[in-house]
């Protein structure tokens, strides 16, 4: 992969939010299970995108992109015995597709590459053999998996990576059965979850909460509809950071009732001292003086990398905790994130859940190991901003992973790269 060099500069005007990654996963998901034809917009193709429209291809769904529509048919769903799923980086598609295939009685292989090689998937073979399906895997990638899975109750820790929760939540309405789900701990990143039922709700699907988990009525249909995606959160977060440490930006396309938990940026960004302007579909933040807070990050992982940044500009203390499931993102984030703010000279202490950060801008600007995670490379472009000197950060072609455009966009409200 090459690099990019960034120069400090300010950043000044408008954006546009692309499509959320999350919520484009979830309603192509649906839109195939539906059996029917769905058109789905905004789309924007991310590799992780691709990927799961890949897998719905594999499993006998066609997709057309005309523009920024996607169109799904899904006539043919399930219509193959066996399929072979290549989830690439994308550990939402495999998260997702494991139950659903279950649930198509499909002999499935699936593989991926990169970072998605090592994480862990070993709950899919301590839950599915109860319910009728046969793992094959040493607990990462490669699995293959055979049989149809069974409705019945599926007891999951709250403090996994929601994925998992929802790719149940996605297959277990299809079975000849009413099925529950128990957590067994606290649940962690809820508002993922909200915009599984969400979605799901749009496409007919109904989820029932309970005091322990959900409960899920079996021989439910999925019906087909047409789909507004949301703009991301998570992807507007690094040009709202922008604004409030070197400029004046406005993030168009996001929506203040979204069920995306990333949207706690602008709440968290006005904690820190920004000066935040929202209404119904946009959110504008300005420079102004930051002060160091305390982070729960157990509902909003992805932002750490780039409330790090937020942090290194802010005086005195900042505190992240409760994000040890960071460790086995596209990287080590944890490590990654602390890697790549003492590169720039910035002052942290990385803990086994989280990120001790003193303020120290400037920043002296360097080096950064892109780590091939997108999340650093893009943090890492964001902290330029308020760095002394020019800023060289590896693997620049991450954030196809999730943001293709990102550095177009950047470009657009003045940086210089």
């Amino acid at each position: 992969m090459s690099d990019i060099i960034i120069k400090p500069s300010r950043l000044n005007g408008v954006v546009k939010a692309p499509p959320s990654k999350s919520d484009v996963h979830r309603a192509v998901i649906c839109a195939a299970l539906s059996g029917g034809v769905c058109e789905i917009a905004p789309v924007s193709l991310s590799n992780d995108i691709k990927a799961t429209i890949d897998c719905v291809r594999a499993l006998g769904a066609k997709c057309a992109l005309d523009g920024d529509t996607l169109r799904v048919d899904g006539s043919n769903i399930f219509s193959k015995k066996s399929a072979k799923l290549n989830c690439i980086e994308s550990g939402s598609t495999l998260r997702f597709f494991v139950p659903i295939a279950a649930a198509g009685g499909i002999n499935a292989d699936f593989t991926g590459s990169g970072s998605l090689l090592s994480r862990p998937i070993g709950i899919f073979s301590d839950l599915l053999p109860k319910a009728g399906v046969s793992c094959e895997t040493s607990g990462t990638l490669p699995l293959k998996i055979s049989g149809q899975l069974k409705a019945g109750k599926f007891e999951v820790a709250g403090n996994i990576s929601s994925q998992f929760i929802t790719g149940l939540l996605f297959a277990l309405p299809m079975l000849d059965g009413d099925s529950e789900i128990v957590l067994t701990t606290k649940l962690e990143s809820v508002g993922y979850i909200d915009m599984t039922i969400a979605c799901l709700k749009k496409f007919g699907i109904k989820i029932e909460r309970t005091d322990y988990g959900w409960f899920v009525k079996g021989n439910q249909k999925y019906t087909p509809t047409d789909y507004r995606t949301d703009g991301d959160w998570s992807q507007a977060a690094f040009f709202m950071t922008a604004g409030a440490l070197s400029g004046d930006v406005k993030v168009e396309g996001v929506t203040l009732n979204s069920t995306q938990c990333d949207k706690e940026i602008a709440e968290l960004l006005k904690r820190f001292g920004a000066d935040i302007e929202a209404t119904e579909n946009s959110v504008k933040v300005r420079k102004s003086k930051l002060r160091g807070i305390e982070i729960d990050a157990r509902n909003i992982p992805d932002l750490v990398p780039i409330l790090s940044v937020a942090a290194t500009a802010a005086e005195g203390v900042t505190r992240i905790y409760g994000a040890e499931r960071l460790r086995i993102k596209e990287s080590d984030r944890l490590k990654t994130t602390a890697d790549m703010l003492k590169s720039l000279g910035g002052n942290v202490v990385e803990k086994s859940d989280g990120l001790v950060i003193t303020g120290s801008a400037p920043l002296k600007g360097g080096k950064v190991n892109g780590a091939n995670d997108h999340r650093i490379v893009m943090s890492a472009s964001v902290a330029a901003l308020i760095c002394g000197g020019e800023v060289t950060i590896t693997d620049r072609e991450s954030i196809n992973k999730s943001f293709p455009d990102y550095f177009e966009k950047y470009k657009d409200i003045g940086g210089v790269c």
